[in-house]
Order: structure tokens, then C-alpha cells, then sequence
């Protein structure tokens, strides 16, 4: 254990930063990657109708979402405001708009190199493109990726989510935790009978109910502290420049998934970089790679720069103690403050929803490792049983190896990744140049009988990047 907390300490989380910030720079130059910022780009992807057959890209998009969305994106984002002060905001923005190119890039080449299971579905995750990348070495490398994987599924994925549900359960309702990780077992079991068109379909609902509720909330609070409003927001850009809120942004944005002590902990924010989500998204039914990976895009958007913000804006408004180390109750207090004791008793729902969402999607990615090794019955049932062990493990009792090993696994799996995202970025490039192609040719067919335009268009010089 003294070993596994010194890697982490002083190896795998001072890399983590200095690796995502260069990945995604790398990308943003190399691949002219603001091309797939531009509202219509978006927009023509977010429009297009879902095929008949499979997943539907959006719903894709949903099951790598539940995934994100846990009990940080509430109380992560204090973490890095008690680091870095109200600038760790404005640093937690430039964060998401580098790591949007690494999510969009990884989810490109799982569905380049995605192949179609025993069963007929579609396979895929960083596993299978890091095989092909390292040629004959590749099934041994892949096969670690998918091992720490499996290692983080039932850490990070089970027991810390679990554990943050059943506490604040418990503490609020008095329900008892091990009820709650019985609970939660069964309906996790219950929803992996139906597959990935199950999980999908759940999560299609679930996670924009639970995203809009708690957008909601924010905005209720934040419509109490309209006066305050405009000062936390001047506060953002007046201290932004400083080494602080340099440091607690960009690493509150990279390790705030995970709160332990009240501060980050080596967990990503929204998991771009790491290998996790192309796991998900390669089910989904698209003719073009790269159309999936806008998708990851607006995910991290509606991750980091949508929820995470109006966290922030409230902590800040509300005038809370910044200095208080505990996120978790940073949070609680800011959000009391203007809503009352309800809105304790909504976070409270909310984490257990997060909680659920997460864990269900990380149950995923582990059956999709365990179809790695073979996904033979008795594979996926030892699985199943190490997971739904975990849960019922960690709605008691969280020992700290267990933080240790989540952020040991995910630090590999992210140093392991990264340079495969830049080594393969040709091909990456090459799926981005076709889909710029075809939206360009879908524009073209296109009539345009705007007023002022004369039926010409006049948006095509922005798909080519000029």
C-alpha cells in the first residue's frame, strides 16, 4: 500500500497534467481541430437522423455520459475552487477545450477499429486500437489496458460511487448502506440482462432527467444570488492569471472525479485521454467514425462546461468558505444557503442517481474488457459476481487501498493511451477529412433560400478550415 500511494503521489498524478495539457495542444495544432467547433458541424451531427438498426449515436453518447457524470461533477468542482480560487474556473475551461479533441479522437479510431462479437454486436474500446497500433505486441498491451481496466471497474466504478450514495443516504434518510448496496446490485444485474440496447435505452432517459434537474437546482440558486452574480464572475477572470488558480484549475479539471479528504484525487473529470468511453460509444450505428466523435465533444461540453460551471458560479456566489476542505459539504452549504434545507435533501437524491448511472456504466465497460479475453459465460458471470461483491463491499466500508488502486488504474490506463492517440493521429486525421468531406457534399445538395443569401451558400469556407 506504501508503495502503491508513492507511485501515485509522486510518478502517475504530476505526469497525468503535463501529458493530457500536451495531448491535446498536439492535437489542436496538428489537426486543425477547431474545424469541429463550428456550430454547424455540431449541429448537422446532433440533427441527423439514428439508423434503423443498433444503437443510436445519441444514445451512445448517453451510456459514456452516465459514466462522467458522477458524484464529482456536484462536489469535484469545490475541490479545485479551494485549490485555486475563483480563477481554477476560467482553468478548468481551457482544460475541457483541449481534452474535447483527445475524447473525440479516441472515439474515432474504436469505431475505425471496431470489429462485431459472436453475437453480432459491435466490439470495440482502446483495447482494440491499441493492438493494432503496436502490432504483434498489441494483444499483450491491449490485454493490460483492459486488465487495469477491469481493476478500476471495481474500484473507482463500484466502490467509491457506492459509498458516496449509501453515506449521504444514510445520513439524510436513515436508510442503511447495506440495504442501499443491495439495492443498487439488483437493479445494475437487472438492467445488464437487457445488454447495451437496454443500458442505452435507460440511460437515454435517465441521464438527461437527472442533468436537468440539477441544472435546474443551479439555476434556482444562482437566480437567489443574481445580485452576487456579476462580481463571482468578474472574480473568475481577475484571478485567473496567477500560478494558484493555474495549478487548481487545470488539475481540478483533471482530477475531480474523485473527492478524498475533500480535495481532487487522481481521477479524470470526464475521462478523455483515458480509454473508457470509446467503449460505449462503439456500439453506436454511424456511417462515419469521426460523426461519433463530435459526439464525445458535446459530451464533455454538457460534462465540464455546462454542469461543472453553474457548481462553480453558485460556490462562488454564495459567498461560502473557500478554505473549507471538505467538498462535499462546501457544496451542500453553498447550495443551502440559497435553497434552504430542500436542497440538501435534492443533492442527496442526486448523488444516488449519479451513483446508480456510473455504476451501471462502468459494469459495462468491464463486460466489454471481460468480451476482450473471450467473453465466455463463465468469464461474464465471475465478473458479475466481483462486481455486484464490490458494491455490497463498498456501500460499508471504502478503505483507502482502494482510492489508491482506482487512481493507480486510471493514471496507467491514461499514460498508457495518450500516446497511442498520438501516434495514430494520421488515421485519425484521415476519418476527420472524410467527415468534413461529407458535410461539405451534404451542404452542397442543400438548398439555401435565406433572405440577403440569393440561394448561395456561404458557410462552406468555414468546413474547409480556411
Amino acid at each position: 500500500m506504501e508503495l502503491l500511494a508513492w507511485l501515485n503521489q509522486t510518478v502517475i498524478l504530476p505526469a497525468l497534467p503535463v501529458c493530457l495539457m500536451g495531448a491535446g495542444i498536439w492535437y489542436g495544432v496538428f489537426l486543425r481541430s477547431h474545424r469541429l467547433l463550428y456550430p454547424r458541424v455540431i449541429g448537422e451531427v446532433l440533427t441527423c437522423p439514428a439508423g434503423e438498426s443498433g444503437v443510436s449515436p445519441r444514445a451512445a453518447m448517453t451510456v459514456a455520459l452516465a459514466g462522467t457524470l458522477g458524484v464529482g461533477n456536484i462536489v469535484g468542482v469545490a475541490g479545485a475552487i479551494s485549490l485555486g480560487g475563483a480563477g481554477a474556473v476560467f482553468w478548468m475551461w481551457i482544460s475541457a477545450l483541449l481534452a474535447m479533441v483527445l475524447k473525440y479522437a479516441e472515439i474515432t479510431l474504436a469505431l475505425r477499429h471496431r470489429r462485431t462479437g459472436a453475437d453480432g454486436q459491435p466490439l470495440g474500446g482502446a483495447m482494440y486500437y491499441i493492438s493494432v497500433c503496436f502490432g504483434r505486441w498489441g494483444r499483450v498491451i491491449g490485454s493490460i489496458f483492459a486488465l487495469l481496466c477491469l481493476l478500476n471497474a471495481v474500484t473507482m466504478g463500484s466502490v467509491v460511487q457506492i459509498r458516496a450514495a449509501s453515506s449521504a443516504l444514510t445520513e439524510m434518510a436513515g436508510i442503511p448502506a447495506l440495504g442501499v448496496g443491495a439495492a443498487v446490485s439488483v437493479l445494475v444485474l437487472l438492467a445488464l440482462r437487457r445488454g447495451i440496447r437496454g443500458i442505452a435505452a435507460l440511460t437515454e432517459r435517465l441521464v438527461p432527467l437527472m442533468s436537468v434537474g440539477f441544472l435546474l437546482l443551479s439555476v434556482g440558486a444562482l437566480f437567489c444570488f443574481r445580485e452576487k452574480l456579476p462580481a463571482a464572475i468578474a472574480e473568475i477572470f481577475r484571478s485567473a492569471f496567477t500560478l494558484e488558480s493555474g495549478v487548481g484549475g487545470v488539475g481540478g479539471f483533471l482530477l475531480s472525479r474523485s473527492v478524498r479528504y475533500g480535495a481532487m484525487r487522481g481521477l479524470l473529470s470526464n475521462e478523455a485521454g483515458c480509454g473508457t468511453a470509446p467503449i460505449a460509444h462503439a456500439s453506436a450505428n454511424v456511417k462515419l467514425p469521426a460523426e461519433q466523435g463530435v459526439w464525445g465533444i458535446v459530451e464533455v461540453f454538457v460534462d465540464t462546461i455546462l454542469l461543472c460551471t453553474v457548481t462553480a458560479l453558485v460556490i462562488l456566489a454564495s459567498g461560502a468558505d473557500l478554505a473549507q476542505s471538505d467538498g462535499m459539504l462546501l457544496t451542500l452549504s453553498a447550495y443551502r444557503a440559497a435553497l434552504g434545507e430542500g436542497a440538501a435533501w435534492f443533492l442527496c437524491a442526486a448523488i444516488a442517481v449519479f451513483a446508480y448511472a456510473t455504476i451501471l456504466c462502468w459494469a459495462h465497460y468491464g463486460l466489454g474488457c471481460v468480451k476482450w479475453f473471450g467473453g465466455q459465460r463463465w468469464q461474464v458471470y465471475l465478473f458479475l459476481g466481483i462486481y455486484a461483491a464490490s458494491i455490497l463491499f463498498g456501500s460499508v466500508a471504502a478503505p483507502d487501498v482502494v482510492w489508491d488502486l482506482a487512481d493507480f488504474a486510471m493514471g496507467c490506463m491514461t499514460l498508457l493511451n495518450l500516446p497511442v492517440l498520438c501516434i495514430m493521429m494520421p488515421e485519425v486525421r484521415e476519418e476527420t477529412e472524410a467527415f468534413l468531406a461529407h458535410q461539405r457534399k451534404k451542404l452542397l445538395r442543400r438548398p439555401h433560400n435565406r433572405a440577403g443569401d440569393g440561394g448561395k451558400v456561404t458557410s462552406i469556407s468555414g468546413l474547409r478550415g480556411k
